[in-house]
């Protein structure tokens, strides 16, 4: 008898501070390949800095991160060879203004995976149809939307062929006409078996495409639930405010 499969990305009392500030206080996290998990929480909660600590853009003061099932050094080299199987999509879409869609996402493929200028483009091309934009291919960010720059930027980061997707709040710099289109490629690649880390205020994605649900509060993972039982029953006293006070607002917007 095999047992549970090791999970895709453990993490054992990660903790991370700022000075006096304590950011992060012994979390403790693991999401299996195929999984998608939205991580969610009051703003100033540590989410953010949560996802950074994963990939490193930040390094934690204590814990341990294990990737694949090998421990993941917090040092410049080990996070570099992590980080060539993570994709990160951020709030802001942090494409290069001189580059088209298409330069943008072939650009990590032959810098960092060593692909000919000719490959880079083809897959390059395919993921840009892949996010719904082949006719953008080849203009400036400038002249795209919030939306078609953040999709380009999923094609960015898909581009890597990353074994795990992180999102910090894709949506929050759209206009909400625009979030929809974001959303609608985050839920096909769940669909497709992307393994997935999301820090979203976007309650109703949580609901219907996340396998589970980790609540932050004050730098802690104090609740872990399968969607059904996070938006019924919360257990936590903060999750339970915190539900309420976004099912409110989701029922307000349904209503006005």
């Amino acid at each position: 008898m095999t047992g549970e499969p090791a999970p895709l990305l453990e993490i054992t009392d990660l903790s991370k501070a700022f000075g006096s500030l304590k950011v992060l206080k012994s979390i403790d996290f693991s999401i299996g390949a195929g999984e998608v998990v939205a991580v969610c929480g009051a703003s100033g909660s540590g989410k953010s800095t949560f996802l950074r600590c994963v990939n490193g853009l930040e390094t934690p003061d204590g814990g341990s991160i294990r990737f694949r099932g090998d421990a993941v050094p917090f040092s410049r080299a080990g996070f570099r060879d992590m980080r060539r199987h993570v994709g990160m999509v951020f709030q802001s879409f942090n494409l290069f203004p001189h580059l088209t869609a298409v330069q943008n996402v072939s650009l990590g493929p032959r810098k960092v995976l060593g692909k000919s200028a000719a490959e880079a483009q083809r897959t390059a091309r395919t993921l840009i149809e892949r996010v719904g934009l082949l006719e953008k291919a080849d203009v400036f960010p400038d002249f795209l939307s919030g939306g078609q720059q953040q999709r380009v930027a999923i094609a960015r980061a898909l581009a890597m062929e990353p074994a795990l997707m992180l999102f910090d709040e894709p949506t929050s710099a759209l206009d909400p006409e625009m979030v929809l289109e974001v959303l609608d490629v985050m839920r096909q690649l769940a669909r497709q078996g992307m393994t997935m880390i999301v820090v979203s205020h976007e309650m109703n994605f949580a609901r219907e495409v996340a396998d589970r649900v980790a609540f932050m509060h004050a730098g802690e993972i104090v609740e872990v639930a399968t969607p059904h039982s996070f938006f019924q029953s919360p257990q936590n006293p903060y999750a339970q405010r915190f539900v309420g006070t976004m099912l409110g607002k989701s029922e307000g917007a349904e209503t006005s």
